[in-house]
C-alpha cells in the first residue's frame, strides 16, 4: 500500500502507465498492479468462477491467489506481489 508518512514526506516517484481491461491507468514506479488499481478505484479485479462474484486484494502478500489476473505476454500474474511496468496490459480474463 502507499503511505505518505508525516515525518518522511511524499517522496516523488515515476509515474508509471499500465493497462487493465483496456483502459489506461497511471501508477507510481514500484507499485504493484493491486495498489496501482486500488489507488485509481478499481478494486474487482476479476469474478469468481462458480458464482461470478466480484475478487480483488484479498491477504495483499502473494499466497490467496484472489488478485489472480492475466498479464499479456506471461499469462498468470498476482496482482499484490507483480510490480507494474510502463506500458504493459493485465486483463481480468486471460486474452
Amino acid at each position: 500500500m502507499r503511505i505518505d508518512h508525516p515525518l518522511f514526506g511524499n517522496k516523488s516517484r515515476k509515474t508509471v502507465s499500465f493497462s487493465f481491461n483496456n483502459e489506461i491507468y497511471k501508477g507510481m514506479k514500484g507499485d504493484t498492479i493491486g495498489v496501482a488499481l486500488w489507488a485509481n478505484g478499481v478494486k474487482t479485479l476479476r469474478h469468481s468462477e462458480k458464482n461470478n462474484e466480484p475478487r480483488g486484494m484479498y491477504c495483499g502478500i502473494g499466497q490467496c491467489y484472489e488478485c489472480r489476473i492475466y498479464r499479456s505476454d506471461i499469462g498468470l500474474v498476482k496482482a499484490c506481489t507483480t510490480l507494474i511496468k510502463e506500458g504493459e496490459k493485465y486483463y481480468s480474463l486471460e486474452e
